[in-house]
């Protein structure tokens, strides 16, 4: 039997995180780096990207930063190119980043704020992948997680764009996942919970609010952005080589909660 704890081991592979300048992307590129990749840091702002970096070079992880805004088709390029010209290749794409411009009523919403979160939550993410897909071929294999959230599952209050974005990212991937596996690639979505990030401060700044929420959670607390990490690795790992075109929460209990 092969050893289960080498099954976690990622040295020699490579892994993409969009959005990973801080929050949950920067917590799972450092998972990720931790059980041995090199991880490439991406987000839009270099400097935030740099110092990532460096804080990560200075605890002995590879990494390298890549400033992209995953909403333009040239900075997506950019970043698949630049990855492959340092690396030789991509073995894992985590595809992070996400935007949720709009908090209210879905029709309250503006048309051009639809197409802002469709591009960059659902069409960057495909197209990502899309630019990923002949190094992972080529490579014999990869694995692709895409970080949705519980909002794609049950519909949350204010959040109904947002909702269909992530719901939309769902079913991206198992398409991926069932078109992709004769190449060897495996594709996942994980879908957080409440976290505490920059991205959810409106709601965990709301006091009344949390602690409703978290009355309501079997968990009784709200995450941090470190306890998606754990699941990523094993999803990007041959740990969990017969994990594809699945969707795994990490919400403290919120789709059983009453």
């Amino acid at each position: 039997m092969n050893s289960i704890k080498q099954a976690f081991d990622l040295k020699g592979k490579v892994a993409v995180i969009t959005g990973s300048s801080k929050g949950i992307g920067k917590a799972i590129a450092q998972g990720v780096a931790e059980h041995g990749a090199k991880v490439v840091i991406s987000s839009r702002n270099q400097e935030a990207v740099d110092k990532v970096v460096s804080e990560f070079k200075g605890e002995g992880l590879e990494a390298i930063g890549i400033s992209c805004h995953i909403g333009k088709h040239e900075q997506r390029q950019h970043l698949v190119n630049e990855t492959i010209a340092t690396y030789g290749g991509i073995d894992i794409l985590i595809n992070n980043a996400a935007i949720n411009p709009v908090y209210g009523p879905i029709e309250d919403a503006e048309e051009t704020v639809f197409d802002k979160i469709m591009d960059v939550n659902v069409k960057a993410p495909w197209m990502l992948s899309n630019l990923v897909l002949p190094s992972m071929k080529k490579r014999n294999g990869g694995s692709i997680i895409n970080i949705a959230s519980v909002e794609a599952l049950h519909p949350g209050a204010g959040l109904g764009l947002y909702s269909t974005s992530k719901a939309a990212l769902l079913m991206l991937t198992k398409n991926q996942a069932k078109e992709w596996g004769q190449y060897g690639i495996r594709a996942n979505v994980v879908c957080p919970g409440l976290i505490k990030t920059k991205f959810s401060a409106a709601l965990w700044k709301n006091e009344k609010l949390l602690q409703k929420m978290e009355k309501t959670l079997p968990s009784a607390r709200m995450g941090m952005p470190d306890e998606i990490a754990g699941l990523v690795c094993l999803l990007s790992s041959d740990a969990g080589a017969y994990m594809t075109g699945s969707v795994y929460n990490a919400d403290g209990g919120y789709m059983i909660a009453g």
